[in-house]
C-alpha cells in the first residue's frame, strides 16, 4: 500500500497528528460528493413525473452520472501522477462547482439534455476527488488502520447522502406549478455549488502531504513509467476488488435510484416528499450509521473482509425481502439494506489497493472506473421493472451482493505477481 512521504514515527492513533488538518480537509470532500449522490435519487423519480418518463428511460441520470466517472477515471489518475494530488484535488473541486451552477441555466433551457451535461461535468469533478480522497485516508495513519481509516472518512459521506434527499427532496419537490417547472431544481445544486468552492479555498491555502508509493514492491519506478494493464492483471485480489466494486456500485445506484417508486408503489399512501424523508432519515440515516460503526467499534474486533461478507450476506436476506413485496416489511428491509452497504465501497477500495505499492494510482483509478457499473444496470433493472413490477427489479442487485459475499471470503486475499 502506499505511504505518505516522511511520515511521521508510528503510533497506534488512527490519522497521524502532523497529518490531522489535511485528513479533516479531504474527509469534507466525502460528504461533497455524498450530497451530489443523494440528489440523483431525488432527480430520478422528478423527471418521471415532469417528462411522463419511463423507469427505464429515467435512470438515464445514473447512466449519465457514472459515465462520467468512467470516462474521466483514468485522466484523473493521469493528473494525480503528473501534477499530484492537491492539484487534482483542486482541479475536482472546480468542475463539481462548474457543474452545480450551471443547473441554473439548465433550467431556463428545460431539456433532458441540458440536466444530464450539468450531471455528467459534475461527474468528472467528483472522478478527481473519489481518485485522490480514497487513497489519500488510507495512507494519513499506520497501515494496518487503513481499512478503519477509509471507512471512518466514508461515515461523513454517509451524512451527505442523508443531506442529499432530504434537502433536494424538500428543494426540488417544492415546485409550485409556475411556468418553469424546473426552476426548483437549481436550488440545491447552487447551495453545494458555494460550499464546494469554500472548501477549495481551504484546500489551497493548506500544505497537504504528497503521497510517495511504497518502494517495499516487486515493482520498480522504470516499471511504473511504462506499466500497463497486464501488470494489474497480475494481481488477482485487484481484479476481484474492481467486479466486486462495479457491482456494489450498480446494487447500491439500483436500490437508490427506484426506493422512491418501491416505497410508493408498496404503500400507495405516501407521497414522493415523504419517500424522499424515509430515504434520507431511514435508508441514509443507517448508511451512516453503519459506516460510523464499521470503522469505530466493528472493525475492531472483526476483520475487514468478514464484516464485508457478513454484511453482504445480510444483504442477500433483505433483498429476498424485498422481492417478495411483503408492504412494511419490505420496506423496512429495504432501508435497511443501508446500513449493511455502508462499508462495502470503501472496504472493497482497500482490500482492491493493498500490497499495490507504485501501481496504488492506477489501481485506485480503475476501482473508480469501475463506478460505471451504476451507469449500465441500474438501466436494466428500470427495464425489468418496466416490463414486470418494480420488486421484481430488485433481483438484480441481490445478485450483485452474492458476488460480494465471495469476495470477502476469498476473492480479497493478496497473491503475489507472478
Amino acid at each position: 500500500m502506499a505511504t505518505v512521504s516522511a511520515a511521521p514515527a508510528e503510533n497506534k492513533n488512527l490519522v497521524y497528528r502532523d497529518y490531522l488538518i489535511p485528513f479533516i480537509l479531504v474527509t469534507s470532500l466525502f460528504f461533497l460528493w455524498g450530497f451530489a449522490h443523494g440528489c440523483l435519487d431525488v432527480l430520478n423519480k422528478h423527471f418521471q413525473e415532469l417528462l411522463n418518463m419511463s423507469k427505464a428511460k429515467s435512470a438515464f441520470v445514473q447512466f449519465v452520472f457514472y459515465g462520467g466517472y468512467f470516462l474521466m477515471a483514468l485522466p484523473a489518475g493521469f493528473l494525480m501522477q503528473k501534477f499530484g494530488y492537491k492539484r487534482g484535488i483542486l482541479f475536482g473541486l472546480l468542475l463539481f462547482a462548474v457543474g452545480a451552477f450551471l443547473m441554473l441555466p439548465a433550467t431556463i433551457t428545460q431539456t433532458f439534455g441540458s440536466f444530464l451535461f450539468c450531471l455528467f461535468v459534475i461527474a468528472c469533478g467528483l472522478t478527481c476527488l473519489e481518485t485522490a480522497a480514497n487513497p489519500y485516508t488510507t495512507v494519513l495513519g499506520p497501515p494496518e488502520f487503513g481499512e478503519r481509516r477509509i471507512n471512518f472518512s466514508q461515515s461523513f459521506n454517509g451524512l451527505g447522502w442523508i443531506a442529499g434527499p432530504l434537502v433536494g427532496g424538500m428543494l426540488i419537490f417544492s415546485g409550485n406549478g409556475d411556468t418553469n417547472k424546473f426552476a426548483s431544481i437549481a436550488l440545491p445544486y447552487m447551495l453545494i455549488g458555494a460550499l464546494v468552492l469554500i472548501v477549495a479555498f481551504f484546500i489551497w491555502r493548506v500544505k497537504l502531504p504528497e503521497i510517495k508509493e511504497d518502494a517495499n514492491s516487486s515493482h520498480s519506478e522504470a516499471d511504473v513509467a511504462e506499466s500497463k494493464l497486464k501488470d494489474l492483471l497480475k494481481h488477482p485480489h485487484f481484479v476481484f476488488a474492481v467486479i466486486a466494486q462495479f457491482l456494489y456500485v450498480a446494487a447500491q445506484t439500483g436500490v437508490n435510484s427506484f426506493f422512491i417508486n418501491y416505497v410508493t408503489e408498496e404503500l400507495p399512501s405516501l407521497t414522493n416528499a415523504q419517500a424522499a424523508q424515509i430515504l434520507g432519515f431511514g435508508g441514509m440515516g443507517l448508511f451512516w450509521l453503519g459506516r460510523f460503526t464499521g470503522s469505530t467499534i466493528f472493525m475492531r474486533i472483526m476483520r475487514p473482509n468478514r464484516l464485508l461478507a457478513l454484511y453482504a450476506f445480510m444483504n442477500v436476506l433483505m433483498m429476498g425481502l424485498v422481492v417478495a413485496g411483503l408492504g412494511w416489511i419490505s420496506v423496512v428491509a429495504l432501508f435497511s439494506t443501508y446500513f449493511f452497504m455502508s462499508l462495502m465501497f470503501p472496504t472493497i477500495f482497500a482490500l482492491g489497493i493493498k500490497g499495490m505499492g507504485p501501481l496504488t494510482k492506477k489501481a485506485s483509478s480503475f476501482l473508480v472506473m469501475s463506478i460505471v457499473g451504476g451507469a449500465i444496470l441500474p438501466m436494466f433493472m428500470g427495464w425489468i421493472a418496466d416490463n414486470s413490477s418494480m420488486a421484481i427489479g430488485f433481483l438484480m442487485p441481490l445478485a450483485c451482493f452474492v458476488y460480494i459475499v465471495f469476495f470477502g471470503i476469498k476473492g480479497y486475499k493478496v497473491k503475489k505477481a507472478a
